[in-house]
């Protein structure tokens, strides 16, 4: 009882981050279960089954704050979803630990590119449409890696739509976590094919489902009155962070070595939070200025 409880917390927590920033249900929860003691492949496994609730609920509270765009979840999804099934089912098969070092890199860059985007302010163009060219390879590529890596859908998908500019924060975490559910569903088939029922830890995906499902609705909530600065700052740091861990861990870097790395990041995204809110509060008192002086010329 007390680990299933634990592992709920975890749930919760892992729910709260990704509702709220797109991204780290898979990843935080996978890394626990490989620690409790389960093989990469059964952790990932029992991850994508809990998330078959915790996106379902994700996305209808989503939907029901208007965080949602329907035209990019319906070119992503599709995509996403093959790419899980085709992840799963060489994960069953096949580690694929090699790829992990340059996906990190690649990642880390994005998320580096994003802070440095939401901090000098550049705002995104909303007239642009995001295409089926631009969408389907993304998401195939970020189902794939979202099944082999148990985690993994949020991180590449939310950075790589950031960065593009095309579609304003909360609609890209909203958009992001509607269209995993068909990708936790499609990775969730694989592995039963792969490995059949009996493999999956039944009971780690009923905790962690039972804390997502109670933090779904607070996450929506959370990215619907975010700040659209501060979430893109926010997911950028949480992007860098997780990506370092990654890269030390496959190089074997020494615990003395990362802990000033990390601190550094941390330093530079509360820095770059800072910036990015004085930046916000000079546009709206420049805007409040600008209306005022329309008033009294009118």
């Amino acid at each position: 009882m007390r680990k299933f409880i634990v592992l709920a917390i975890v749930g919760l927590v892992a729910q709260l981050v990704d509702g709220g920033l797109g991204m780290g249900y898979g990843v935080t929860s996978s890394t626990l279960l490989v620690m409790a003691g389960l093989t990469p492949l059964v952790a990932s496994a029992s991850v994508h089954f809990s998330e078959l609730a915790t996106n379902l609920a994700s996305g209808v509270a989503h939907w029901r704050l208007q965080n949602v765009d329907w035209p990019v979840v319906v070119r992503i999804a599709g995509p996403g979803a093959v790419g899980a099934f085709l992840g799963a089912t060489v994960l069953s098969a096949l580690a694929t630990d090699w790829a992990k070092p340059i996906m990190a890199l690649v990642l880390a860059v994005l998320g580096i590119y994003i802070i440095i985007r939401f901090v000098v302010g550049i705002r995104p163009n909303l007239n642009k449409q995001l295409t089926i060219k631009f969408l389907a390879p993304l998401g195939l590529f970020a189902g794939f890696v979202d099944a082999t890596g148990g985690g993994g859908w949020g991180p590449v998908a939310t950075p790589a739509l950031l960065s593009g500019g095309r579609l304003e924060p909360r609609k890209v975490v909203g958009s992001v976590d509607t269209a995993e559910f068909a990708v936790s569903a499609a990775a969730s088939l694989g592995f039963l094919i792969g490995i059949g029922a009996a493999a999956v830890n039944w009971g780690f995906a009923l905790a962690l489902l039972v804390g997502g499902l109670i933090a779904a609705p607070l996450a929506a909530l959370l990215v619907r009155i975010a700040p659209a600065h501060l979430l893109g700052v926010a997911v950028g740091g949480l992007i860098v962070l997780t990506n370092a861990r990654t890269l030390f861990g496959s190089f074997e870097v020494p615990s003395s070595a990362r802990i000033p790395v990390y601190v550094a990041i941390l330093l530079a995204t509360a820095a770059g939070l800072y910036v990015a809110g004085l930046r916000a509060r000079r546009r709206a008192a420049a805007a409040a200025t600008d209306v005022a002086l329309e008033a009294a010329n009118a």
